[in-house]
């Protein structure tokens, strides 16, 4: 699953949010400038950093004034270096004043989100393995995280509760067991994907037994792993998940697993270093 931009719709009530909470009743800072005044800035990134955000920066500006051109320099999705001048922002000073912090968190916030995807991409790259998303967002902020770690080159695992089924080990204890829960899902008529989590081989088992297609691997050694792939024999797709770390994330992936869902490509980020300076 990979998200696409969301609509403009949608990209416009996330920012108007954004907006109310920052300026609320009114900028009584920015109102100490002259109404007519016109100005340009620069946002330039301050460290190493793929780039993303572009469609909620530039819609915090229009919402302030449709009249502000933002010109982007380097596309969205790039690797920059430190630095680089990313986009030339022309307007009214007061709205460019304004829209300063709320443009910049939504593009350092969804940057740091690309950035930390592109690091897990790499670390798999050649062995044929998806990075997916986790629901451990940033709250408010799920679509647009989603779409950045698309940027960065990793996938989207479910966007929500409502576009797909993960049966977790809650869900077993309450339906009675692995098999009583997987058939209620399969009885469920909506064409949606279908995944259950499990804790051992033995699960594992019970699972493929009921006809299972995508089964999570919660918390299993590397060499479980191996097993997991060798028990399964093609049957269902394989996720693996849980202390899953940059740093051992390939030997995971070399396993034979199809998948590996990371919560820390929206959850553990350092928002990039941004700058934005009158010139």
């Amino acid at each position: 699953m990979r998200l696409r931009l969301p609509p403009a719709e949608v990209i416009t009530r996330q920012v108007r949010i954004c907006l109310e909470e920052d300026i609320g009743s009114g900028d009584l800072t920015a109102g100490l400038i002259n109404a007519d005044a016109v100005s340009r800035v620069e946002v330039i990134c301050r460290e190493e950093a793929v780039i993303c955000g572009y469609a909620w920066f530039e819609e915090v500006f229009h919402q302030l004034d449709p009249d502000i051109r933002v010109e982007w320099l380097v596309p969205e999705g790039t690797r920059v270096k430190p630095g680089v001048l990313l986009c030339l922002v022309n307007g009214n000073t007061q709205a460019l004043l304004s829209g300063e912090r709320s443009a910049l968190n939504y593009l350092q916030t969804l940057s740091a989100t690309a950035t930390r995807a592109r690091r897990y991409a790499d670390a798999v790259a050649g062995t044929g393995v998806r990075i997916l998303d986790t629901r451990k967002t940033l709250p408010g902020l799920r679509l647009q995280q989603k779409y950045a770690v698309v940027c960065g080159g990793c996938h989207n695992h479910r966007i929500g509760l409502y576009d797909a089924i993960l049966i977790k080990e809650n869900h077993i204890q309450a339906a009675g067991s692995i098999a009583a829960a997987l058939l209620a899902a399969q009885a469920v008529d909506g064409g949606v994907e279908i995944e259950i989590e499990v804790e051992s081989l033995a699960d594992l088992d019970q699972a493929l037994a009921v006809g299972a297609r995508r089964v999570l691997l919660d918390n299993f050694s590397i060499e479980q792993l191996r097993q997991a792939v060798s028990l399964n024999a093609g049957r269902a797709r394989l996720e693996a998940s849980g202390g899953v770390t940059l740093e051992g994330i390939r030997l995971i992936a070399e396993t034979g697993v199809d998948d590996i869902s990371v919560g820390a490509l929206t959850k553990d980020i350092a928002a990039v270093d941004l700058s934005m300076r009158f010139v």
